[in-house]
């Protein structure tokens, strides 16, 4: 993390001056102890659309930007973006899993960089629920027997890897993630 946000943003080439924007009101006057920002680009059927995730640590959250562009709402070709702000307070951080993944794991040695790297972060704002009209087991039932179902809680996922985003984007992560395991850690 040799750069500051502010930089990372700018290098990162996604709307910099509506991300700091964004950033600045959500981080408010907490100072930041760790940060990562991830811009990619994906392609479908018909568009090339751009993402850009920022994750933030402060004394007592853990932020997550995420900005998308793409076609506006008004039908006559304008662009758009929106960013959306979640906060997670550390002292809600669940857990955290680090998945290294190595391509041709027999030549890897020490100090080398794993091929892709994925954080996970427990304890996102958002749930997921999964309803399906439950049943007694009897085909011929024809009785409402309620709804059964799942809650899922929709982690904080972050990919990166060392062909798309090169050998900084992965120090960057296992960086930001020291500093993450250790402010949830330090919590006692």
């Amino acid at each position: 993390m040799a750069q500051t946000l502010d930089q990372a943003v700018k290098i990162a080439g996604y709307y910099p001056a509506l991300a700091t924007s964004v950033l600045r009101s959500a981080i408010g006057t907490e100072t930041v102890l760790a940060h990562f920002v991830h811009a990619e680009t994906t392609f479908d059927d018909r568009e090339v659309r751009r993402h850009m995730t920022v994750l933030v640590i402060t004394g007592t959250r853990l932020l997550r930007v995420h900005m998308d562009d793409g076609a506006g709402h008004t039908g006559d070709g304008r662009h758009e973006a929106s960013a959306t702000v979640e906060t997670t307070a550390l002292s809600a951080i669940r857990n955290t899993a680090m998945t290294h993944v190595v391509h041709e794991p027999e030549r890897f040695g020490e100090g080398d960089l794993p091929s892709e790297l994925v954080l996970a972060v427990g304890g996102s704002v958002h749930s997921r629920v999964d309803l399906e009209p439950a049943s007694c087991g009897d085909e011929s039932c024809e009785a409402d027997h309620g709804y059964t179902g799942n809650l899922t809680s929709d982690d904080i996922l972050v990919r990166v890897s060392l062909i798309a985003d090169g050998e900084d984007s992965i120090r960057a992560l296992q960086d930001f993630s020291a500093v993450l395991q250790g402010a949830i850690g330090a919590r006692g």
